[in-house]
């Protein structure tokens, strides 16, 4: 006889009990869905730049492009990570079932009215897509209170400043005013959340890896340098997104790309080159002062859309592919080891954050930089959904015991 159990003898936690197992825990929906709609949206953006297809004409494709990498496709794949991720903070029950239903039920009316807002109208859009991120924001702000972990707090104000930014954008492209102020703010709230969570677990999960390994070498622990460089990376972030082509913006960039360089240094990532499901996470946050040096070169001339880009793709979009692929498995029971596809489509996307940016710095060749990124993009999040569809659509492979 065999019996389906965790090390502990109770039931695995994000196996379904009853219902969909689709919705037996938070990451499993919106992993998914957020690897579709990141395919699905870039594609209808394609369209419209090669043909001329419509799409979301009165809120403005450029717009409804930017919207929807911004606040559609990435605050998914948030929400599936802290739905996740707050449960094992706190030790509190994770969000599941029909709670879990409707709030994915939210995320989607908002993609569906974002696109069809040329019928319904940008205001009824703007409502529907706004409910999301302040959703988010009160769930997750009443779990980690509940469970008192007042550090965890951080996030929430991510969070925050996210759902702010979101709000911003639809005011400021209602009143037919350019939204790179809250381009910038929504952006900066991703990488601030970027360095907040990844120093707290890419040192663990390395930590771990090398003590494994049998040896000794560990990342620095959490210090007050690493406080430090959160802050200078804070205010360095606000100041881009208010004076993006100030000189002191530029000279505080620079401050926080050296710490944030040394930080990742103290992590010891390169050790880690021999398991790329680990190594990505690394190489995903090595783009953050990459990217912080692109702000510092804002100031001097580079094209804004280069640097959003820099921060876009390679420090969140990579972040977010290499999170997914790990929790994905490591949460369905599966072994944390990827696959060759897999590993294909980290360097695929590494290429897309590397070569998208380009493309306002080679105006000649533009139109075909941004259709290999958007090809690069679409392989990267198919691979991802092609592979880890059934691992998201099924039951957690149980840890397997003979005996009575």
């Amino acid at each position: 006889m065999q019996k389906t159990m965790d090390a502990e003898g109770r039931a695995p936690r994000g196996m379904a009990r009853n219902g969909l197992v689709l919705f037996s825990y938070g990451f499993r929906p919106f992993f998914l869905a957020s690897a579709l709609w990141a395919i699905a949206s870039i594609d209808l953006w394609v369209l419209y730049l090669a043909f001329g297809i419509p799409v979301a004409t009165q809120y403005g494709t450029l717009y409804w492009h930017a919207h929807e990498m911004l606040f559609g496709f990435a605050p998914a794949i948030l929400a599936g990570f802290l739905l996740t991720a707050i449960p094992n903070w706190t030790g509190r029950l994770p969000i599941a079932g029909r709670p879990l239903v409707i709030l994915f039920s939210i995320w989607c009316c908002g993609r569906i009215a974002m696109l069809m807002s040329a019928s319904t109208g940008i205001v009824p859009a703007v409502i529907v897509d706004s409910m999301f991120l302040p959703t988010m924001l009160v769930l997750c702000t009443r779990e980690v209170v509940a469970g008192r972990k007042w550090k965890d707090l951080k996030v929430v104000a991510g969070l925050c400043v996210l759902s702010v930014a979101n709000i911003l954008f639809h005011i400021q492209v209602i009143e037919g005013v350019n939204p790179e102020l809250p381009i910038r703010l929504g952006l900066g709230g991703y990488v601030l959340l970027i360095t907040i969570v990844g120093g707290r677990i890419l040192p663990s999960f390395t930590r771990n890896w090398i003590n494994q390994s049998g040896r000794t070498d560990f990342p620095v622990p959490y210090n007050r340098f690493d406080a430090c460089t959160i802050v200078v990376g804070a205010a360095s972030l606000a100041c881009w997104a208010i004076w993006p082509e100030s000189s002191g913006t530029g000279i505080l960039a620079v401050v926080a790309a050296f710490m944030n360089g040394v930080r990742l240094m103290r992590w010891r990532g390169w050790t880690t080159w021999p398991e790329p499901i680990l190594f990505v996470l690394h190489a995903a946050f090595a783009f953050v002062p990459i990217g912080f040096a692109a702000v510092a070169m804002g100031s001097v001339g580079l094209p804004q859309m280069a640097v959003l880009h820099v921060f876009a793709i390679g420090a969140v979009a990579l972040m977010m592919l290499a999170v997914m692929t790990r929790a994905s498995r490591g949460h369905t029971g599966r072994k944390l080891k990827s696959s060759r596809m897999t590993n294909i489509s980290y360097v695929v996307l590494a290429a897309v954050a590397l070569v998208r940016p380009t493309s306002e710095m080679l105006p000649d060749y533009s139109s075909e930089i941004l259709i290999a990124a958007a090809v690069g993009w679409t392989v990267a999040f198919g691979v991802f959904a092609l592979e880890h569809a059934p691992m998201l659509c099924s039951g957690r492979k149980p840890l397997t015991v003979k005996g009575g």
